[in-house]
């Protein structure tokens, strides 16, 4: 059964103020190994059972560009992490939270039957559609053989700060900064069904599970080194460890 991957993040010594410096700090961590803009931008009251007090959607920069320069969104820019953070942090309360969608490219096994699961910590909001492939934020280039079942997809992945009274200072669970990295199928795929033994991974899915854990791990190492963190927590929904997931399902190799 496919679960949700997150990422804690505490702060030594952490003050309201130092929010936006954080976030700020590790959206730029991520701009290193995903896209380099946000896509969307949202700040909520109390809890996620409220609606939000802030939200913006960025232009999408792989739109082709107008022909009449008048049509262009003067505003794209804005799309850039610090101003995109400063804008939606511009009315900082200790009961809110704020939330940025970046994405990043993963390899992803195609299945058309593939499902869908919702983030807990946010009942409220509806199912994400699915992703757009094509993104001219990453350099990384999307073409692949064609004959192979494995695409280079985009993933949105949501980095939350917490206002130390937001949710009943839910920051002590979920930490000050939490990463939602939405479902672990890119690193862990093809999810046993349960009473059902699951197929054992070629060659080519190993190595693209390899490069999916390769860019997770280089981002986690980049915000240990570089954000000031005191601690930091990688973990499951369901609480079952990653790591112990992933190696039991490389051991079944043909």
């Amino acid at each position: 059964m496919a679960d949700r991957l997150y990422l804690s993040l505490w702060y030594p010594n952490f003050r309201l103020e130092a929010l936006p410096a954080a976030l700020i700090s590790v959206l730029r961590q991520f701009a290193l190994v995903g896209g380099k803009r946000v896509s969307a931008a949202s700040a909520y009251p109390i809890n996620f059972t409220e609606p939000p007090t802030y939200q913006r959607i960025y232009v999408d920069t792989a739109a082709p560009t107008p022909a009449n320069p008048a049509e262009i969104d003067p505003t794209a820019s804005k799309s850039a992490i610090e101003n995109a953070v400063t804008e939606a942090t511009e009315q900082l309360h200790d009961d809110m939270a704020y939330e940025f969608e970046m994405r990043w490219q993963l390899w992803a096994l195609e299945d058309p039957n593939a499902g869908f699961s919702r983030l807990n910590l946010r009942p409220n909001l509806q199912e994400d559609p699915l992703p757009n492939d094509h993104n001219s934020d990453f350099d990384e280039p999307t073409f692949a053989d064609p004959d192979t079942p494995w695409k280079l997809r985009t993933h949105t992945v949501r980095i939350l700060g917490f206002g130390p009274r937001f949710d009943v200072a839910g920051y002590e669970q979920n930490g000050h900064l939490l990463v939602d990295f939405g479902l672990d199928a890119p690193w862990v795929p093809n999810q046993p069904t349960e009473g059902l033994e699951d197929e054992p991974l070629d060659e080519e899915a190993q190595i693209h599970i390899q490069q999916n854990v390769e860019k997770l791990l280089a981002f986690t190492l980049l915000v240990e080194k570089h954000c000031g963190i005191s601690s930091r927590l990688l973990w499951t929904e369901s609480g079952e460890p990653l790591a112990e997931k992933l190696i039991a399902r490389l051991q079944r190799v043909n």
